[in-house]
């Protein structure tokens, strides 16, 4: 089922958590809403959830080119991000709730509601605990009790606000990865809000990133992290580094260097230029390659990549990561002079982007 979201505007009070955002998911698509708190993802998930209703005459939202239905049709699952399971209801009961609770003319018979729940548990291996109690299950047991209960109506369309920001890292690793195999079993239009940059990268088909009320861009992950299409988008998705430079005759000047930069239409001026800290490469005898000479000030070499921090001799600190063979290949260690060079920049002008 598509959802297309129209114009959509929300105000509260003085405050706008939306501003005229437009949006198409796709039938089968597992979406992420990715932003910082405040960018209004969470009050666009709750308008095409029919919690909330988008200002008069401000928007609309479109399922299969239909209104969307109101809070509460079977056609919507939501899970909430703390859960809000049942207290005093088993896990059997909380499932099979939605289901108790429709209308009689389309409410399934006793036998056939014990007969999804059970496969539902199944589904979302919990057999063996349709008895307990939520205080009695784990955090990551919850939440999966939760998003059994929201399948349990069959609805088109799955909303997830924060599915895993109440669980541990660990926890939360384990379960995006079973939500990502579970999403292409049933092939659910899916749409989910989060602030981790990695959950959003693993998870989502599309990535629709929000600030300040608007969509700032939105594609594969693979489009936003490596072509961002604003300076918001850059230093939101990861760490990155920030250098004051100039573009001219094709290069971009920054860093005590000169890099070629061709770009349509050949503009210069003023820039800001972004270069990730993967996105550079060190060695200890200056090259051929662009590169400012720098002395290495901070080494972490626990895990995957060896990040350093290092300080260059225009006076800036930059944060560089590199592989562990390299890292032992180079035998750097704090006090040496080393030169860096970027891989890939990315370059915004001071009064538009290219």
């Amino acid at each position: 089922m598509t959802i297309e979201v129209r114009g959509v505007t929300k105000t509260f009070g003085r405050f706008t958590a939306l501003d005229g955002v437009s949006l198409l998911v796709h039938t089968g698509d597992l979406v992420a809403l990715l932003g910082p708190s405040g960018s209004g993802k969470t009050t666009l998930l709750r308008i095409i959830a029919g919690l909330e209703i988008p200002d008069p005459g401000e928007g609309s939202v479109l399922f299969e080119d239909k209104d969307a239905p109101d809070a509460g049709s079977p056609r919507v699952g939501f899970v909430f991000q703390h859960y809000a399971l049942f207290r005093h209801m088993t896990v059997f009961d909380n499932v099979a709730f939605g289901l108790r609770v429709l209308r009689r003319r389309v409410r399934p018979p006793r036998v056939e509601i014990r007969r999804r729940v059970e496969e539902l548990l199944a589904l979302v291996q919990l057999e063996g605990l349709a008895g307990r109690f939520p205080s009695q299950l784990s955090g990551g047991q919850r939440q999966r009790v939760a998003l059994a209960r929201a399948l349990a109506i069959q609805p088109k369309v799955l909303l997830l606000d924060e599915p895993f920001g109440a669980l541990d890292a660990k926890v939360r690793q384990e379960l995006r990865r079973w939500l990502k195999g579970l999403h292409h079993r049933i092939q659910l239009t899916s749409v989910f809000v989060t602030h981790d940059q990695e959950e959003a990268m693993e998870l989502a088909d599309r990535i629709v990133v929000m600030n300040a009320g608007r969509i700032e861009q939105q594609g594969t992950p693979d489009e936003v992290f490596h072509r961002p299409a604003t300076e918001f988008v850059v230093n939101f998705l990861g760490q990155v580094n920030l250098f004051h430079g100039r573009v001219e005759a094709g290069k971009a000047h920054f860093g005590n260097m000169a890099v070629e930069w061709p770009a349509w239409g050949n503009p210069e001026g003023p820039v800001r230029v972004f270069v990730r800290p993967h996105d550079f490469d060190l060695d200890l005898l200056a090259s051929r390659r662009p590169s400012f000479r720098a002395k290495v000030e901070r080494i972490h070499s626990a895990g995957p990549v060896v990040k350093l921090q290092v300080l260059a001799d225009s006076g800036e600190r930059v944060d560089v990561e590199i592989d562990q063979d390299r890292f032992k290949s180079l035998r750097i260690v704090s006090g040496s002079q080393v030169y860096v060079s970027p891989k890939e920049i990315k370059v915004f002008f001071e009064d538009y982007s290219i």
